[in-house]
């Protein structure tokens, strides 16, 4: 497959380079000085199309592919500058020509851009749509996967220039603010005129030069004329067959824009896969909210007690059955004040079923110095079935009355009731020098929560002249949560005190859980211009954390009865309190090519649990330290780096001394005199963008140390795992070393190719409990556990983009995954096929294959995947036939591998997902 893979690339390159003309030179001012970002394209004079452009690199090059024997008007454009036009005529040689611009009247920046498929200004990439489209395109996704520098992952997600972008807007309103997977799955592809690239992006304008933005990038979509002031969009209906079940999809979407407001509907109901938003969609969704305390060098997240409920795995499981409705809103009561929001309703069935198998090795030696060797494998398969209904809304208010005062309200809410029942059957087999014991467990469970949490953000920014800014920014959050999980099981493995009747039919286990959280952070910035290039920031801060944890176990007895398990260890009363204060100060200052922000903070931490009728305080200070640097080499070439030292605490889940069941077979119970860890993290990015040969180049380097890091304490009893967290000595650090890199390139207008690489190494440390073997529970011996891995992780991707004949992209990835027990590997290729033909039809397939297999040999799996669709519209035509089938190979069941880094040993484990169905639907656009 690989040297297949090379082999159509370099002919297709090779084919293609042979049958064109190179018409390359310079463009300078009258004065001899090169001008960089000048835009130059050919227009042929017989068929009025643009057959090549380019943009000039810092040296003034361009350097455009033409066709032999053809006519070309020539145009080149610069802001500041006359326009220039001139004819050529093309041979079978190549040409060059030096051309020289004349200043004169400003280009409106809109002329320049209106046929250049790609041009620059400032700090913002313009993409013209139109160009990169073949007329398969359906949505927003498809033409971003065929810009340059532009990536799309499967969970749409998207990357430019490496960096994950943060915002999509819609002519400059927020489209769902904090989520990219809505846009690219439904903005439609003919709707877009313009995609602009905002690189360095501020949406605060008073802190622009005093931030450090180089990370954030957003997207801005510009609609066609004819859809700006009217209603556009879609509605789409479909029918199909199924393994024992008819399949269905509804899906409307509907949008309007103009200056003053606009609105955006989407539906979905379906049961042939399509999920508009998963579960970790959900829980990561941060509407817009950014992380204001990202300086601050303190560290202190909330987790969620989401009782691991499971998530899809690339959206796919045995069924699922979805119902989705959203809606997006901004409105301009006036030119200064823009309120804007969105709400967003699912509900979803899912049936899963898995299968799995882990294995683990444990070697240590008894009393005697004889070495004990034991190994433990455990079968389970497992039939789930989800029913969860999740909400999300927001509303948000935006009041910039002027340059000098930005005022910002946001509220997002967050809602979801969720219930999985799991059927699980497990068959574990321990085999040592004593012989080999094998257990059955059957286990019913079923987990519910209904989560809620209210996020609030008001941020005020005051410029009091070009010398003086300040900005004041608060946020709150209130959580309250309330998992429930019940297990019945043949086999209960835990000790649960003297309370717990032994000897009923089954074992019937309840816990309930609340916990609420309370969290405040508030920061007051001073901004100081010292020079045109040079500042100083001054920061107080605070932030407030309140938290409450109660949880009991209890039994249900043979007839019904509730048995309460009162003792100490079943139940949790904690109240945790956290306090930072803090004051910062840093200095920027820009001396020549260079940009340094080197600063500190110095802190004052205070925290206070209450639990077991006693109070643990701790209160201490500490100084921590934060530096940027950037070397600007070029226009669009940056080397950066960043250092950071901080101090990381857990919250109130892991203090809580009382146990907390993680699974049937993982009994937790928290530590309360926990500390803190220490971290520092180091690294070093890399980035050019060359518009001259649409070459974009990345690379990151990360180095991150932990010292007095909250790991686990482990038993293991078979399967059974019950474990605390402690602090590991400050010699036992975890580090990780991470770097990755991609090569890509646009090339002849119709080719976009890439090339990237991913490498990982970590090093954990973890305390494993041993059963004493001298049967003196009072002597466990211990042993401090370390983990290495190494993870490798190898790309190649090639994809063509032909008006009129079929398009195909090739992809290879290759990754390794290195681990102190075993090696695990993993192939997969796949193609991509596109063709638009008779002006009507439109043909997509996807073809996918996976390989997954380990060293030592007991592993070795294979399954592919292949989507077609074909679509009918003539043109100017409101209607569209499509034909689609999912899974057409009939494929079963997906497999995948990991480690346990905490037991040591492999897992595999097997799911299965939607069998092969074909649908018919027609889509009416409005």
């Amino acid at each position: 497959m690989r040297n297949l893979f090379f082999a159509v690339v370099f002919f297709i390159t090779a084919f293609s380079f042979s049958q064109n003309v190179k018409f390359e030179g310079t463009i300078k001012d009258s004065t001899g000085v090169v001008l960089e970002m000048a835009n130059i394209m050919a227009v042929n004079q017989a068929t009025k199309a643009m057959d090549g452009y380019s943009i000039t690199d810092d040296k003034g090059r361009f350097q455009i592919l033409l066709n032999p024997n053809t006519s070309y008007s020539v145009k080149v454009s610069y802001v500041g500058f006359q326009p220039y036009e001139t004819t050529i005529k093309t041979t079978t040689e190549n040409i060059v020509k030096h051309i020289v611009l004349k200043e004169g009247t400003m280009l409106n920046e809109i002329e320049i851009v209106k046929e250049m498929p790609v041009s620059i200004s400032g700090d913002t990439i313009i993409y013209n749509s139109d160009s990169f489209r073949n007329g398969t395109e359906r949505k927003l996704e498809d033409v971003l996967k065929k810009l340059p520098g532009v990536e799309v992952n499967k969970d749409g997600e998207i990357q430019v220039e490496g960096k994950k972008v943060q915002k999509v807007m819609v002519e400059g309103k927020d489209f769902f603010d904090g989520d990219t997977k809505i846009a690219t799955k439904n903005i439609p592809a003919d709707a877009l005129d313009k995609i602009q690239v905002l690189r360095n992006y501020n949406e605060v304008s008073n802190l622009k030069g005093f931030e450090n933005n180089e990370e954030n990038v957003a997207l801005n979509i510009k609609l066609k004329e004819g859809k700006k002031n009217f209603w556009f969009g879609d509605i789409t209906a479909g029918i199909g067959v199924g393994h024992k079940e008819d399949r269905h999809i509804v899906n409307p979407k509907l949008f309007y824009y103009n200056p003053k407001y606009s609105l955006n509907v989407i539906g979905n109901l379906n049961n042939i896969g399509e999920l508009p938003l998963t579960m970790q969609d959900y829980f990561k969704f941060t509407g817009g909210f950014k992380n204001m305390m990202r300086k601050a060098g303190t560290s202190f997240n909330v987790s969620s007690n989401d009782l691991g409920i499971l998530g899809l795995r690339n959206n796919q499981a045995k069924e699922i059955d979805t119902k989705f409705g959203a809606a997006n809103f901004s409105y301009n009561p006036s030119k200064a004040w823009t309120i804007s929001g969105f709400g967003i309703l699912m509900g979803s069935q899912t049936d899963l079923q898995t299968t799995s198998k882990s294995t683990r090795v444990d070697s240590r030696k008894d009393t005697n110095g004889n070495t004990l060797t034991t190994t433990t494998v455990n079968n389970e398969s497992s039939t789930t079935n989800q029913n969860s209904n999740l909400g999300l809304f927001k509303l948000s208010s935006s009041y910039v009355p002027s340059e000098k005062v930005h005022f910002d309200y946001d509220a997002l809410l967050k809602i979801s009731k969720q219930d999985e029942k799991t059927t699980l059957l497990s068959n574990s087999t321990q085999t040592n020098d004593a012989g080999v014991y094998t257990l059955f467990n059957d286990v019913y469970s079923n987990k519910k929560q209904n989560p809620f949490s209210v996020n609030q953000n008001l941020n005020y920014y005051y410029t009091l002249n070009e010398k003086n800014v300040f900005a004041f920014e608060l946020q709150h959050l209130y959580q309250d949560e309330d998992p429930f999980y019940n297990a019945n099981l043949k086999i209960q493995p835990f000790d649960l005190g003297l309370e717990y009747q032994t000897g009923q039919t089954r074992n019937d286990v309840n816990q309930s859980r609340f916990v609420k959280t309370n969290k405040l952070d508030g920061k007051f910035d001073y901004y100081y211009m010292l020079t045109p290039k040079s500042n100083i920031n001054i920061t107080l801060g605070n932030t407030y954390s309140c938290q409450n944890f109660n949880s009991h176990i209890f039994q249900v007895l043979n007839g019904g009865t509730r048995n309460d398990l009162d003792d100490a260890k079943n139940n949790n009363k904690v109240n945790y309190a956290f306090n930072d204060v803090f004051l910062g100060l840093h200095y920027k200052f820009l001396m020549g090519k260079f940009t340094f922000n080197p600063g500190f903070s110095v802190h004052n931490y205070q925290t206070t649990d209450q639990q077991l009728g006693s109070s643990n305080k701790n209160s201490f200070n500490r100084i921590l330290p934060d530096v940027y640097a950037l070397w600007q080499l070029k226009k669009s070439e940056t080397l950066t780096y960043n250092f950071m030292m901080s101090n990381n605490f857990t919250d109130i889940n892991k203090l809580a001394e009382g146990y907390v069941f993680s699974n049937y077979n993982s009994l937790f119970g928290g530590n309360r005199f926990l500390e803190n860890s220490l971290s520092q993290v180091h690294s070093l990015r890399y980035f050019r963008y060359n518009m001259f040969n649409f070459e974009n180049i990345f690379a990151n380097l990360m180095y991150t140390k932990q010292v007095d890091g909250v790991k686990s304490k482990a038993m293991f009893t078979g399967i059974n795992q019950q474990s605390t967290a402690v602090n590991m000595n400050s010699s036992f650090a975890d580090e990780t070393l991470s770097g990755s890199g991609n090569y890509g390139r646009s090339f002849l207008r119709y080719y976009k190719a890439s090339l990237g690489a991913s490498l990982n190494w970590s090093k954990f440390n973890n305390i494993r409990v041993y059963p004493d073997l001298d049967l003196d529970p009072n002597n466990n011996p211990t042993e401090v556990q370390s983990t290495e891995s190494f993870t490798q992780n190898y790309n190649v991707k090639f994809s063509t983009n032909y008006k009129k004949i079929p398009n195909i992209e090739l992809a290879y990835n290759f990754t390794v995954n290195d681990f102190t027990s075993d090696t695990f590997y993993v192939d997969s290729p796949s193609v991509t096929l596109e063709y638009y033909f008779w002006d009507a039809f439109s043909f997509t397939s996807e073809y996918s294959f996976y390989h997954n297999r380990n060293k030592s040999k007991t592993s070795n799996n294979e399954y592919d995947f292949l989507t077609a669709n074909l679509m009918y519209q003539k043109k100017d035509s409101k209607w569209e036939w499509k034909l689609s089938g999912t899974n057409l190979l009939n494929t079963t069941s997906l497999n995948d591998s990991g480690f346990n880094q905490i037991g040591g040993g492999s897992i595999f484990s097997s799911y299965f997902v939607q069998p092969r169905y074909v649908i018919l639907s027609l889509k009416y656009a409005l």
